[in-house]
């Protein structure tokens, strides 16, 4: 066995690949089979990068667990550990996250976390550095208030996994339901962390989220994980998404989370190598979430990139404006994970510094290639399908839409095979933006929601606006 695991490790080192042992088991008839991790990074980036979206009702835990497992220490039970993940002064005053922060966790070649407590002063840009695989977290808001910034999170940094934290001492109530549903409707796999179990027996809980699971309209199947075995069983079956793995810990006591580790480890990223490679080859096109000014620094935008390679100096369009059109601008610099860098590419988040100050920038917009002629448009079509609304859905109801990082009120101008929609009933559905255009593409997926009403959809058609010279 010594002698196999050696030849298999020269192999790897022969691609440029990197071994890890995942477990090793002894036969009846003391022979031992070994399971190996053989992971290879791209030629062109330091490290394989998933994006983790963390849901969860209010009071869930979902900052001090992630405190603890970027930060590297344990809390003290009174709210230590989160404070390192809070932006905003009235965060640190309510304990309640408002705003989406990204943290990262690093993996070396071996399976050993890299996190802020690997070395006295270590920063973001030496985890990058040293891991073989980065996990990067989006800490949503779970309290009702926020759900729109929770929305725009999941749907505009299109994250490959999601992990809904629930609080054995509260079980799975309020937004967490809310939250599970979100997910479920825009496809992203997700697994399910119970924390608080050093306060209440999670039992109670696991009861309720196996029914849960079952009615919530996906017929998942739980998987509890209790030893290392199920942890790479659940790693092998998460993009398969009929398995949701479901794992007990405490951030005070520390217990469970060795588990919940390995799995962050072993668990893929959701694009293949082909697909990536794919979408590196077409135009760039950039999905802006976050626009500020810094100083002398000029104009920062933070996003997505979804398709493409977008490096310093490129010349790109940005837009649309309020009249549909759109800028010529350049990019004068780019940072990742607060790092500079030469370049990004398809399906990785960035930030990056215009050349030139453009005022009435808000977020939705986008960055495409020079050469394309892109437009906005007021009018899309979607075939739509109704979760839930008290009563029906009529032409000139006005909602929320949320498409990819777009968030705009559009209006119901007119369905095609009936006058109304029901709960649970689909139509094609024509919809108006109602404030300014927006740059949407066909196949892209959107969630609308009113009150307690809500729906999905898929865009089916787009009616561009037409330039003046057309």
């Amino acid at each position: 066995m010594t002698a196999s695991l050696q030849t298999l490790k020269q192999m790897a080192l022969k691609l440029g690949a990197t071994t890890s042992l995942l477990q090793e088991r002894i036969l009846e008839n003391k022979r031992i089979v070994t399971e190996v991790l053989v992971r290879k990074i791209p030629d062109d980036q330091n490290n394989i990068e998933i994006r983790v979206a963390v849901l969860g009702n209010a009071d869930a835990g979902k900052s001090t667990l992630l405190g603890v497992l970027t930060q590297g220490n344990l809390d003290n039970g009174r709210g230590r550990a989160r404070l390192n993940m809070f932006r905003h002064l009235h965060e640190i005053q309510s304990g309640r996250t408002s705003s989406i922060s990204h943290e990262i966790l690093g993996f070396n070649s071996q399976g050993q976390p890299i996190n802020y407590s690997s070395s006295e002063l270590i920063t973001a840009e030496e985890i990058c550095d040293s891991s073989t695989k980065l996990v990067t977290f989006l800490d949503l808001a779970g309290h009702k208030k926020y759900l729109r910034t929770t929305i725009q999170g999941l749907s505009g940094y299109s994250p490959h996994h999601a992990m809904l934290v629930v609080s054995s001492a509260a079980g799975a109530v309020g937004m967490a339901q809310e939250h599970l549903a979100i997910a479920v409707a825009l496809n992203v796999p997700f697994f399910i962390v119970i924390t608080k179990n050093d306060l209440v027996d999670p039992a109670n809980t696991l009861q309720n989220l196996e029914s849960f699971l079952k009615q919530a309209g996906s017929r998942r199947v739980p998987l509890i994980v209790t030893t290392m075995d199920d942890v790479i069983t659940a790693g092998a079956n998460q993009l398969t998404a009929n398995v949701v793995p479901i794992f007990c810990v405490s951030s005070v006591t520390g217990n469970g989370l060795e588990l919940l580790t390995k799995f962050l480890y072993v668990l893929p990223p959701g694009n293949s190598s082909k697909e990536k490679e794919r979408l590196e080859q077409e135009t760039p096109e950039f999905h802006i979430d976050e626009n500020f000014r810094a100083g002398e620094v000029g104009q920062i935008l933070g996003g997505l990139l979804t398709r493409g390679v977008i490096a310093e100096g490129t010349l790109m369009r940005i837009g649309p404006m309020k009249d549909g059109s759109f800028q010529d601008v350049s990019v004068k610099s780019i940072h990742r994970n607060r790092v500079p860098c030469r370049m990004v590419r398809a399906g990785q988040s960035a930030a990056i510094c215009l050349n030139s100050y453009l005022p009435h920038l808000r977020n939705g917009m986008v960055l495409v290639a020079r050469e394309e002629n892109p437009r906005g448009c007021l009018f899309f079509q979607a075939s739509v399908s109704v979760l839930f609304h008290e009563t029906a859905i009529h032409p000139g109801f006005q909602t929320t839409v949320h498409i990819g990082n777009i968030r705009q009120t559009a209006i119901v101008i007119g369905m095609f095979s009936s006058k109304c929609i029901h709960t649970n009933e689909r139509d094609s559905v024509v919809f108006k933006f109602k404030n300014h255009p927006e740059y949407v593409a066909v196949g892209q997926r959107l969630l609308f929601r009113d009150g307690s009403g809500k729906g999905i959809g898929e865009i089916t058609q787009i009616f561009p606006l037409q330039n003046d010279n057309d």
